[in-house]
């Protein structure tokens, strides 16, 4: 039996492209939400799950920051997908047959200067995946879908126009998450990366002199974001990415006094830095 890895989408999704990408020799599980993803990790159902954390266009995905810690997984690696877009129709179509697409909304805006130089109009679907199972199935002539060129091979549409948005650099990064941790990666090309969440105590400064550790020990931290908790405004909980291992001297010490000006510190992973990361 092969092993699985969980997904949130349909098949055809960028976060299957991520999957099929990362671990080529695992079988990819879409799921309906997040919460789902996690789920059938935590009840066996996967052997691990790829979740989006941000996109260099749109930021942070919603939610994520808040499931990571309560969902009792370990990030153990990270995946990095240069959203490509395709607009894809039934076999036999041109494209100047091609009237209207559906795609997910935040695809539409990123292709607008192609779908307008062709003259063709646009609407919002609830996901890109979905919208081109849903044209094989309804083979609706003059129709064409935007989503990754991996949904048309699965649901055998033919690709018109590939790398269609108007920005090429669009990327989203994804976690790639397992029920045990994996601290057994050392170095590497690119070195590591270690991720944790933590909230301050209530004394002044507490973020600063918290900080201080990393620079006086010479630790580089690449990402360093707040969020609220239970939708308190006092309540505030922060999301960090280091460079290093939590066993190498120069992290060990920055951690140590973190913790002493922090209620509460969770690492959530310690992983190869992706060579996409550039």
């Amino acid at each position: 039996m092969s092993k699985r890895i969980a997904f949130q989408g349909e098949l055809g999704a960028y976060s299957h492209e991520a999957c099929v990408a990362s671990r080529p020799d695992y079988e990819p599980i879409p799921c309906r939400t997040f919460e789902e993803v996690i789920d059938s990790v935590r009840e066996g159902r996967a052997e691990l799950a790829m979740l989006p954390v941000e996109n260099s266009t749109y930021g942070r995905v919603a939610d994520i920051h808040r499931l990571l810690p309560e969902s009792g997984l370990h990030i153990v690696d990270e995946a990095f997908v240069r959203v490509r877009i395709a607009l894809m129709s039934l076999p036999g179509t041109k494209l100047e047959d091609v009237k209207h697409v559906r795609a997910h909304l935040v695809l539409i805006p990123q292709a607008a200067s192609f779908l307008k130089s062709h003259g063709i109009s646009a609407e919002a679907a609830a996901d890109s995946a979905g919208a081109a199972a849903d044209l094989a199935q309804d083979k609706t002539p003059g129709e064409g879908v935007l989503a990754s060129e991996i949904a048309a091979q699965i649901h055998g549409l033919e690709v018109l126009a590939t790398d269609i948005e108007d920005n090429h650099h669009n990327t989203t990064r994804f976690l790639v998450m397992s029920p045990e941790p994996d601290l057994t990666h050392r170095g590497g090309a690119q070195g590591m990366v270690t991720t944790f969440v933590f909230q301050v105590r209530n004394i002044p400064a507490a973020l600063y002199k918290a900080m201080g550790g990393f620079a006086t020990n010479g630790v580089n931290m690449t990402k360093l974001e707040s969020y609220m908790v239970d939708g308190s405004f006092t309540a505030t909980q922060f999301y960090a990415d280091i460079e290093g291992h939590p066993e190498d001297p120069n992290v060990k010490l920055a951690l140590e006094e973190l913790r002493y000006f922090t209620n509460r510190l969770h690492i959530l992973g310690t992983y190869p830095a992706s060579p996409a990361r550039g």
